[in-house]
């Protein structure tokens, strides 16, 4: 029996069965059977519990049109040996219909009885590639009720994301679109630590050790890697020559725009990929707190700073929605990365789409202005404040952003199209300027989902 199907297999049953993470449960498998497994493996391995993760709505419409048994009805290790052989056989060129099919056999002989290996067999065997592609490539909307029924299913979302998404105003093409790029392999991008090296310099390290560059990245001290495996075992990763970073999740850092010798708040540091980048902006000088409510998180965020170089971070366990005097009027900046459901993240974490609940918004949306409501009383007069999230929902954006305004008269917002023509020499993002005061970036070819705006302290 394959060794990677059966470790894809196990992972996968958990995920469902024990709510348990996909990443955290894909690295820790990977490592407790490394020395059995080559990166050819491994790669298998992570694109199966990725791919079946992603796809999952999908495919168990495919399962449903071949099979006489109910989904529920099926037992959870036969329906995840269907899912990963058909994600297999529809998703992935380099893998031939029959050994996806024999492969996924062999698994039902392990985990099921004589009866599911000839179902899983039978099933498996209808399954045509070409047929399922094209539905998926050529989705038709009828602009009417049913397209949102039709979305769910092509692109695997669940339907209470695209009934928000529908309650924010976008059309149902629009709201496709942002579906199919939810399910895209994201981008490996990486941060340069101009502390200790500049891009060029850091690509010759990169081709050295026989990594593959893509392209330079959209701001200036990203670049964009091809496929790579064990990432934090490279030498120049362990030298702190670079941090891992979406690129769009660096940008609140230079929309804060910070300045050396600025005393700054970051009030939900974790795991410190802002909170670093803003101390590489700053030249690290300055002053910067970083709060997290968890132990285990700040260490995340002292253990990244090491590694880079950076010793301007003051980290503490802080709950950043509880008021304390001794910050009033403390800071001349704050970041407030607050807490969200991730829609805008899919393409990286999956498994969020099955774990957040619509009954989820509204808890979340309560902690959010209660972050920005308890950390916008430790802005100094004239002081800046970015709120950023890597969610899309405007509920937990635009118009929560809205509400506390309404409320706060002493704050405005900053116009952030100068800040952006100023400090990135790219176009790309003034496309998803809204009023020249929103960034609402919705999942895109290049780049996750995300929002931000920038405040100001008038008084």
């Amino acid at each position: 029996m394959d060794k990677a199907r059966k470790l894809a297999l196990n992972i996968l049953y958990k995920v469902e069965k024990e709510n348990a993470y996909t990443n955290i449960l894909l690295n820790d498998v990977i490592n407790k059977n490394k020395k059995e497994l080559n990166n050819k493996d491994i790669g298998l391995i992570s694109e199966i519990v990725y791919g079946v993760t992603t796809w999952r709505v999908t495919i168990d419409e495919i399962i449903k049109k071949y099979s006489k048994i109910k989904i529920k009805k099926i037992s959870p290790w036969i329906l995840n040996i269907l899912r990963l052989s058909i994600y297999q056989i529809v998703f992935l060129d380099k893998i031939p219909k029959s050994a996806a099919v024999n492969e996924g056999v062999n698994l039902a002989k392990k985990y099921g009885n004589k009866g599911s290996v000839g179902f899983t067999n039978a099933i498996l065997r209808k399954v045509d590639k070409d047929t399922e592609r094209d539905k998926l490539n050529n989705i038709k909307l009828n602009n009417d009720n049913n397209d949102l029924e039709i979305i769910s299913k092509c692109t695997s979302m669940p339907i209470w994301i695209i009934e928000e998404l529908k309650n924010d105003g976008l059309n149902n093409d629009n709201i496709l679109d942002i579906c199919r790029k939810s399910n895209i392999r994201p981008n490996i991008s990486i941060r340069v630590n101009n502390l200790k090296i500049n891009r060029k310099e850091l690509e010759k390290i990169l081709d050295d050790e026989k990594v593959k560059i893509k392209k330079d990245g959209i701001l200036e001290d990203f670049i964009i890697l091809d496929k790579i495996n064990g990432i934090e075992e490279l030498e120049s990763f362990k030298n702190g020559l670079f941090t891992v970073q979406d690129e769009v999740a660096g940008l609140p850092a230079i929309i804060l725009n910070p300045k050396q010798n600025d005393k700054i708040l970051d009030s939900c540091s974790s795991p410190g990929g802002k909170t670093t980048y803003i101390a590489e902006l700053m030249k690290n000088k300055g002053e910067i707190l970083a709060f997290d409510i968890h132990e285990h998180r700040v260490k995340l965020v002292e253990e990244n700073a090491t590694r880079l170089g950076i010793n301007v971070i003051k980290t503490k366990v802080e709950d950043a929605s509880i008021y304390k005097k001794e910050y009033k009027e403390k800071f001349d900046k704050i970041l407030l990365d607050v807490p969200c459901l991730g829609i805008g993240v899919l393409k990286r974490k999956p498994d969020i789409k099955w774990q957040k609940k619509k009954e989820d918004l509204e808890e979340i949306q309560k902690l959010q202005m209660d972050i920005l409501n308890t950390c916008s009383k430790y802005l100094k007069i004239g002081g800046e404040l970015v709120y950023s999230t890597c969610s899309i929902f405007k509920k937990e954006n635009r118009f929560l952003i809205e509400d506390f305004l309404n409320k706060n008269k002493n704050f405005k917002l900053v116009n952030l199209k100068d800040i952006i023509e100023e400090k990135i020499d790219n176009k790309f993002f003034l496309s998803y300027l809204k009023n020249d005061n929103f960034l609402e970036v919705y999942q895109n070819e290049n780049t996750d989902g995300f929002f931000i705006c920038k405040l100001v302290k008038c008084g």
